[in-house]
C-alpha cells in the first residue's frame, strides 16, 4: 500500500483558563488549539492530517511533510507589511485570541516560506492568505469599508455563504480548474490582499474587486479568502491540496 501524504495544520495558543469549567489550578498554562474540520476534510480526502504547534520547527517539520495548510484567525500584525501600528492593543494573545500574535506571525510566515523553498504543496486560508501575500512582500487592506457583499458575514459556521458573495476566477487558472468560472463561499474577514505579492497572481475576485483566491502560476501553492473547512458542501480546496501533496509523495520515491 503507498504511502498517505502527512499534512501540517497550523493553530494557535492560549491558556487554559479561557475554557470555561477549567481547572483554575492550571488555568494559567496554555494549550494549542487546531481546528477539527481541516483534519477531518483532509482525511476524508486521503491525507494524514498532523497539527503544527510553534515549536515544531519549519525546516525541520517540511523534511517530513508532503503538505501544508496555514490556516485562518486574528490579523497579521501590521509592522510585517507597513500598515498602522497605532491599531495595535497592548494584549496578551494568550489571553484573547482576538489580538495579534507575534509569535503566531513569527512560525507561519517562516512555515509558509520554508514550504515554498521546498516545493511543499501549500493551502493558505482566510488569514493564511494574508500571511502568503504579507510573507513575500505584498500587503494588505487594513479594513475593508462597507459595501454590497458581506465579507465579515453575520452568519455562523458551517455555511456555504451568502448568495451575493460570489467569487470569479481567472479563465486557465488553478482555481478555476478546481473552482470551475465561479462560486458561492462563505466569508468571514475585514481585511484583504491590496499589492499582490510578487511571484503570486490573483485569480479571484469577488465583483466588488475583493481578492479572493492567489496562486503561484508555476508552483502548487494557492490561497483562498473564504474558509472551505467549513463551507457546508464539499469544497474542493482540501482535495486539490491532497493530491498535489500525493504527487510530491510520489515523485520523492
Amino acid at each position: 500500500m503507498s504511502r498517505k501524504p502527512l499534512i501540517g495544520i497550523t493553530g494557535r495558543r492560549f491558556q487554559l483558563g479561557l475554557i470555561a469549567g477549567m481547572d483554575e489550578r492550571y488555568g494559567g498554562e496554555s494549550m494549542d488549539s487546531f481546528m477539527s474540520a481541516f483534519a477531518i476534510r483532509i482525511a476524508n480526502a486521503g491525507g494524514v492530517p498532523v497539527h503544527l504547534p510553534y515549536d515544531a520547527d519549519p525546516a525541520d517539520a517540511c523534511q517530513w511533510l508532503s503538505g501544508v495548510v496555514v490556516t485562518g484567525g486574528q490579523d497579521v500584525h501590521p509592522a510585517r507589511w507597513g500598515g498602522d501600528t497605532t491599531v495595535v492593543r497592548d494584549v496578551d494573545p494568550r489571553l484573547n485570541p482576538n489580538a495579534h500574535d507575534t509569535e503566531r506571525d513569527e512560525y507561519e510566515f517562516t512555515l509558509t516560506r520554508t514550504a515554498i523553498d521546498h516545493g511543499i504543496p501549500l493551502l493558505s486560508v482566510c488569514r493564511g492568505l494574508q500571511v502568503l501575500n504579507t510573507a513575500l512582500g505584498g500587503t494588505l487592506v487594513a479594513d475593508l469599508p462597507p459595501g454590497p457583499i458581506p465579507h465579515l458575514s453575520l452568519r455562523a459556521a458551517p455555511t456555504d455563504g451568502d448568495a451575493a458573495h460570489v467569487v470569479v476566477f481567472e479563465p486557465g487558472s488553478t482555481a478555476a480548474r478546481i473552482f470551475g468560472d465561479s462560486a458561492v463561499t462563505n466569508s468571514w474577514h475585514h481585511q484583504a490582499v491590496d499589492q499582490c505579492a510578487t511571484g503570486l497572481i490573483v485569480t479571484g475576485r469577488t465583483s466588488d474587486g475583493v481578492v479572493e483566491a492567489v496562486e503561484a502560476p508555476d508552483a502548487p501553492i494557492l490561497g483562498v479568502q473564504w474558509h472551505p473547512e467549513w463551507m457546508e458542501r464539499d469544497d474542493p480546496a482540501l482535495t486539490w491540496l491532497v493530491d498535489e501533496s500525493r504527487k510530491q509523495l510520489e515523485a520523492a520515491k
